[in-house]
C-alpha cells in the first residue's frame, strides 16, 4: 500500500504471493492478491496502528491496518486465502488474530489454500524465528535440537503459523499433487 504522501507501507505479519518483477514470473495468486488489496484499501481512509518496530530495512512503514469501519486489513487478506501468516519480532502484537484468520482461510480452502494436495512432505521448523525448512536445507539442519519440530506436510507448519523460509523455498508454491 502506497499512503498519500508516497510513503510505502509493508502489512505486518502478511506475506502475500509475489508479483512479476524483472526477470521472476508472478508466484500464483499474485495479482489476485494486488486486486483484493485494491478493493479494500484504494482511496479510502485507513487507520495505521504500529507496533516495536516502525520501519523494515527497505524504509518501509510497518503497520497494522484498519478502515473506517474498523475492518482489519492484515487479517482480512489472510482470511480470505491472499497471503499467509509471516511472523517477524519483535512485532507480535497481532499474531494469534492473525493466525486465526489465515486458519479460517485454510479450513474454507481458499485462495492459495483452494486446491492445496500434498503427500507427505517432512519440513523443519525453528520454533524461535517461525520458518520452516526442506529437510536437505543446510540451514534447516543447524537448527537447534530444542528450537526443531518436524511437520509431516506443509499444511501443518502453515496451519502452526510457520512460513517458509526464502533460503530454500524462494517461490511460494501450491502442492497440487
Amino acid at each position: 500500500m502506497v499512503l498519500n504522501d508516497g510513503q510505502k507501507v509493508r502489512y505486518i505479519g502478511i506475506n502475500a504471493p509475489e508479483l512479476a518483477h524483472n526477470d521472476h514470473p508472478a508466484e500464483p495468486f499474485g495479482e489476485a492478491s494486488k486486486k483484493f488489496n485494491a478493493l479494500l484499501v484504494n482511496r479510502k481512509k485507513v487507520r495505521l496502528e504500529f507496533d516495536k518496530e516502525r520501519f523494515d530495512r527497505y524504509q518501509r512503514l510497518l503497520a497494522y491496518v484498519f478502515l473506517k469501519n474498523a475492518t482489519f486489513v492484515n487479517a482480512e487478506i489472510l482470511s480470505n486465502g491472499f497471503a499467509y501468516l509471516l511472523k517477524h519480532r519483535p512485532n507480535l502484537k497481532y499474531d494469534e488474530i492473525l493466525l486465526q484468520a489465515q486458519r479460517s482461510a485454510m479450513s474454507a480452502k481458499k485462495g492459495i489454500w483452494q486446491n492445496w494436495k500434498e503427500k507427505e512432505n517432512t519440513v523443519i521448523g525453528n520454533q524461535n524465528s517461525h520458518r520452516f525448512h526442506l529437510r536437505t536445507c543446510p540451514y534447516g539442519k543447524r537448527i537447534k535440537p530444542q528450537n526443531r519440530i518436524v511437520f509431516q506436510k506443509k499444511w501443518d507448519a502453515y496451519w502452526e503459523g510457520y512460513a517458509p523460509a526464502k533460503r530454500c523455498m524462494p517461490v511460494l508454491e501450491i502442492p497440487r499433487n
